[in-house]
């Protein structure tokens, strides 16, 4: 997983007002997808042209844009222009590298979230930012490329007449957002379940695969953590935020977006310290492994030492050697040197040396 948003040379010193796209080019072109909901139905179709958009402002429909695609500059400045939206907000969208936050504005409402996505074949996630421009009958949403992870709100909308079509665009807002969050909390579920079996594997059989897989799954958590910490603190802002745009019966959902970030922060927190355990539990298996090693040496040198001492003493060349000329000499000399290791070794084995 990449979350490193790298700043480019000539991206330095740019006006926050300068609408110029700062991040990396993720699709080939703009798509740009339009729902228009009523009650009693919904049109869902393609826009290709800006014109097709200024049409959008006369519909008493409610409307969600979506646009695939930050690139194209010149279309920016006309979604820019058409719907009243600040220079400045337009930039922080065109910078995929942008904080999460949230502003209001004169008519609506800006957020700014990191959106990830799991992917099951290669276990890989992948990271976007989601911009939403929540206004009062439209609302417009950002990302660096097409992706599947509204998908379950789009069904809700085809599929159903009931509150998020008639609810208005803080609702849809709110769908969105917990869309972002709820896979926050699995993505991280699927770490947990790689922290909670690698601490079922350490206590059997600790080694250095181990200690390179709790690098890496650190190294994935912390990245996870620049994405998440951030979410909590705009989710926290956008719910004391005081706005006509929120209206008060959908104020409830946003506290639950709020008790949704702080379970995955805590989540996050949770497993990073499991991790941290985990490796202190590795060293600690090392170190006791290494112990015992040293000390089952230990034990076979302190019987050898003897042993080597009777060996050197009669290796020695001198020729006054009375046992050197006895016939039974040679293993007497070996019944000493295997009765003094017995001994040695059951005194070790009683001390509980090893």
């Amino acid at each position: 997983m990449s979350v490193t948003y790298v700043k480019k040379k000539e991206d330095i010193g740019l006006s926050p007002f300068e609408m110029k796209f700062r991040g990396q080019k993720k699709s080939d072109k703009v798509l740009m997808t339009v729902f228009e909901m009523k009650a009693e139905n919904v049109i869902e179709r393609d826009i290709h042209t800006t014109e097709e958009i200024q049409k959008l402002l006369k519909s008493d429909s409610l409307i969600w844009l979506n646009i695939d695609g930050l690139h194209n500059e010149i279309l920016m400045r006309e979604i820019s222009s058409i719907f009243n939206i600040p220079s400045n907000i337009l930039s922080d969208i065109m910078d995929p590298s942008t904080r999460a936050q949230v502003e209001e504005f004169d008519d609506g409402i800006f957020t700014s979230i990191k959106m990830l996505e799991h992917d099951e074949k290669t276990g890989r996630v992948s990271v976007d930012n989601l911009s939403l421009i929540v206004m009062k009958h439209i609302i417009i949403s950002f990302q660096e490329e097409p992706g599947d992870v509204f998908n379950p709100v789009r069904e809700r909308i085809r599929k159903h007449k009931n509150k998020i079509r008639i609810s208005g665009t803080d609702y849809l807002a709110f769908a969105l957002l917990d869309i972002v969050i709820d896979n926050y909390i699995y993505i991280l579920s699927v770490y947990g379940e790689k922290v909670e079996t690698l601490e079922d594997r350490l206590s059997l059989t600790p080694n250095k695969e181990s200690l390179k897989i709790i690098n890496l799954l650190k190294h994935e958590l912390n990245k996870l953590r620049r994405s998440i910490r951030p979410t909590k603190e705009m989710i926290m802002s956008l719910v004391k935020l005081d706005s006509d745009l929120i209206q008060d019966e959908n104020k409830t959902h946003f506290k639950e977006l709020q008790d949704n970030i702080i379970q995955a922060t805590e989540m996050l927190d949770y497993y990073r310290e499991v991790l941290y355990d985990e490796l202190d539990i590795y060293h600690s298996s090392m170190s006791t492994k290494l112990n015992d090693i040293m000390a089952i040496l230990t034990v076979f040198s302190g019987i050898f030492i003897p042993l080597t001492f009777i060996v050197g003493v009669y290796g020695t060349n001198f020729d006054n050697f009375p046992e050197l000329h006895w016939k039974y000499g040679y293993f007497i000399m070996w019944g000493v040197m295997i009765v003094l290791a017995i001994l040695m070794f059951w005194y070790f084995k009683k001390k509980k040396w090893f």
